[in-house]
């Protein structure tokens, strides 16, 4: 199987990114690049990154493996808590805060496998989820997969399931922007048409787009892999009122641009 990069961009979420992390190093795939790359958090995110990478280093766990009936004593199998095979982690850290496609940007450069992603920091990934989306893009099926996810609030209860449409342009960015965050695709699309654009509010709404008119071709791979937080009540930093309505207003241009580009080959504006 190809190897896959994971960038997970990291700004206060001190949280929610331990369980973040667990959720991609834990994943089933069997050769993950995790690059973390932290935008001058002003909370604790970085001591809990780096108690994190401690841990994966040093922490051990274990279960009952047996009974002595001699001795009555339950006997215990120590091993690392953190035992993956095939993980490769690194930690970077902006110099200053650049906000979070320039972070994006900043991890992907970074990147060496054939396949990449990225996965916000407060975000989880169910344990097939990178295994399921290679399979087609190993097979060249695709150049970009994915799949549905539940919408899940602090305690982790779910507060639905969002299916998505299988893929078509129209459905999948005429009506709205419905795929992109479960998400799995091949490097080389970055290569070909260029990282996410910094000046873009809805980052991936306009790189997604901007793949599927240069002939990217997406799957929808129909299997919940993936939990979203809810924001509600949590209206910080992109989710701010006010930068939330900008990414929105981004999106609906956007999606004008994907009707014209339908309708005659070629995008207007």
């Amino acid at each position: 199987m190809s190897k896959i990069s994971v960038v997970v961009p990291s700004y206060n979420h001190a949280e929610y990114i331990g369980t973040c992390l667990d959720s991609i190093y834990f994943q089933d795939h069997p050769d993950l690049e995790i690059i973390i790359v932290d935008d001058c958090s002003t909370d604790d995110s970085v001591a809990v990154i780096a108690d994190w990478l401690r841990a994966v280093r040093e922490d051990e766990a274990s279960f009952v493996s047996g009974y002595n009936a001699a001795d009555d004593a339950l006997e215990r199998c120590v091993h690392a808590r953190y035992n993956k095979p095939g993980r490769e982690i690194r930690f970077l850290r902006n110099s200053s805060n650049r906000g979070a496609t320039w972070t994006y940007n900043r991890g992907f450069r970074e990147a060496t496998g054939a396949l990449c992603t990225f996965v916000v920091s407060d975000d989880i990934c169910h344990p097939q989820l990178f295994s399921t989306l290679a399979e087609p893009l190993d097979r060249d099926e695709a150049d970009f997969a994915y799949a549905d996810m539940f919408i899940v609030d602090d305690a982790h209860r779910v507060l639905r399931e969002f299916k998505l449409p299988d893929y078509g342009f129209e459905a999948s960015f005429c009506q709205w922007y419905l795929c992109g965050v479960a998400k799995l695709y091949k490097r080389e699309l970055h290569e070909r048409f260029g990282f996410y654009d910094e000046s873009a509010m809805a980052d991936d709404h306009e790189c997604f787009l901007r793949f599927a008119m240069n002939g990217a071709r997406f799957l929808h791979v129909p299997r919940t892999l993936y939990s979203v937080r809810s924001h509600d009540g949590r209206q910080v930093g992109l989710h701010s009122k006010q930068r939330f309505t900008a990414l929105l207003n981004h999106s609906k241009e956007l999606v004008l641009k994907a009707r014209a580009w339908a309708q005659t080959g070629s995008p207007k504006g």
